[in-house]
């Protein structure tokens, strides 16, 4: 690739400023050049050789506005505030419709989380520039430090208006229009962007991400096509696209987009996870466990690819691989409580019921407060004869669904159990004015409770009441 004039002649002046470092000679440089040189160094974080360039700069060129400038950007970066605004005080009373100057002076503001005047300051250096884009996304970037995503939003808009290729700002209002949850109005904007710079990738792509989060998944794809014939290798959007498909159940096309990610970049185990999940979808089991397997061996540390093994096994019914894997998902996460759920149930399946206990417990101690995990557990209590626990776990669960006729019925049948009739009674009492024709529980579930003629006749009488 040929490399332009200006290009040529940056590169000849860092090689001539380098070896004149090495052979301690001491060459001329006008004061652009040295800017320049300054500049490069501070960019690729190298402060001595920054600092070094600007002593020679200065030596040679002391009057010099621009070096002098850069002076201050090198004090601001060392946190040198005080000596920089001093600094640009003096230059002010050389130059005071030098724009720079009114920048510099706001960065130092906004060092000291004085946003508003550090705008203040910006809003003067637009009445002196000639690169209106620049400021405008710099009062934007203040704007954003104050957490005033309306007026950030409007400075990157007029960024924009002023250079429509700043993608910065581009990213930017977009940001603002989501912050503010204004996803319609962000995307009327990119529509107006977009007729003005057609060939923007990045428009296209914003605005297919802003269709996806309005579940618009045709036009969504849509536009995260154009992305993708302007920049054939615009992974983002390749990834994005794909997710889209999915929403709409197009599997197949999901997939192509899917590895088109894998062909731009190393495979990720997202892509490899959705691949699988895909191939699932469309019923090919032995490409979908080919690519879950895939998606480990990329990641072992990616739990939600040992679960995905976990569930697909469990829809096999192979239960011994499925246990084999979410112990996997617990090494890397044992506090996920619908793992442990997951562990609970196909340990349940297995007939283990001390380890599914084990797991319905885990679940709860770590969130799980749903129905059904609370009555999974308590049933397995149940069988296991630990009729005391079920009732105390019961009773924790009736905080949750004070209402709930499963609990009240359970707790009926549990006391039954132990022989305290009064408690039974109550809740028995509770359960049948809550659900009166789920009585039925007690008969399924405590078939040596139902034969109690006691029972039959507190039902008998509820009924003729």
């Amino acid at each position: 690739m040929q490399l332009s004039n200006e290009e040529e002649d940056y590169n000849l002046s860092l090689s001539k400023f380098e070896s004149m470092l090495k052979t301690d000679t001491v060459l001329f440089f006008d004061s652009e050049e040295f800017e320049e040189i300054i500049l490069h160094y501070l960019d690729m974080g190298k402060a001595a050789l920054a600092k070094k360039a600007l002593k020679l700069a200065l030596d040679q060129h002391p009057k010099s506005t621009g070096l002098k400038l850069v002076q201050v950007e090198m004090l601001v970066y060392d946190d040198k505030l005080d000596l920089a605004e001093k600094l640009l005080n003096e230059l002010y009373a050389i130059e005071p419709t030098n724009e720079e100057i009114f920048i510099q002076k706001a960065n130092i503001y906004s060092k000291r989380d004085q946003h508003n005047k550090a705008v203040e300051l910006l809003k003067t250096a637009l009445e002196y520039t000639d690169d209106y884009a620049d400021v405008y996304n710099l009062i934007g970037m203040e704007y954003l430090f104050m957490d005033n995503f309306e007026m950030a939003k409007q400075s990157f808009i007029k960024c924009l208006e002023e250079d429509l290729d700043d993608q910065s700002a581009l990213y930017n209002v977009v940001y603002c229009f989501e912050f503010l949850d204004q996803n319609l109005e962000a995307i009327m904007y990119l529509n107006k962007y977009i007729d003005k710079n057609p060939y923007s990738e990045i428009g296209w792509h914003q605005m297919g991400r802003l269709y996806y989060g309005v579940k618009d998944y045709d036009n969504a794809i849509r536009a995260f096509d154009y992305a993708t014939l302007i920049d054939d290798e615009f992974l983002g959007a390749f990834m994005e696209r794909a997710k889209a498909f999915e929403r709409l159940n197009k599997y197949q096309e999901a997939i192509e987009s899917y590895k088109r990610t894998i062909e731009l970049d190393d495979a990720t185990s997202y892509a490899l996870l959705r691949i699988g999940k895909c191939y699932e979808k469309l019923g090919n089991k032995v490409l979908a466990l080919k690519y879950y397997n895939d998606t480990v061996h990329e990641d072992p540390l990616l739990d939600k690819g040992w679960i995905a093994i976990t569930d697909f096994h469990v829809r096999q019914k192979d239960f011994q691989k499925a246990l084999f894997n979410v112990n996997k998902a617990l090494a890397i996460d044992n506090q996920n409580r619908l793992y442990w759920k997951r562990y609970a149930s196909i340990n349940k399946q297995m007939n283990f019921f001390e380890e599914a206990e084990f797991g319905y417990r885990k679940a709860v101690e770590f969130g799980d407060h749903g129905l059904d995990t609370w009555l999974f557990w308590v049933d397995t209590l149940q069988f296991l004869g630990e009729f005391e626990s079920a009732i105390q776990t019961l009773l924790q669960a009736s905080e949750y669904f004070p209402e709930e006729n499963e609990v009240e019925y359970r707790l009926a049948g549990l006391y039954f159990m132990i022989q305290d009739n009064k408690k039974a009674k109550f809740h028995l009492s509770n359960a049948m004015r809550l659900n009166f024709d789920n009585y039925i529980l007690i008969e399924d579930m405590f078939p040596v409770v139902w034969k109690k003629k006691m029972v039959q006749n507190y039902i008998a009488k509820h009924t003729k009441e």
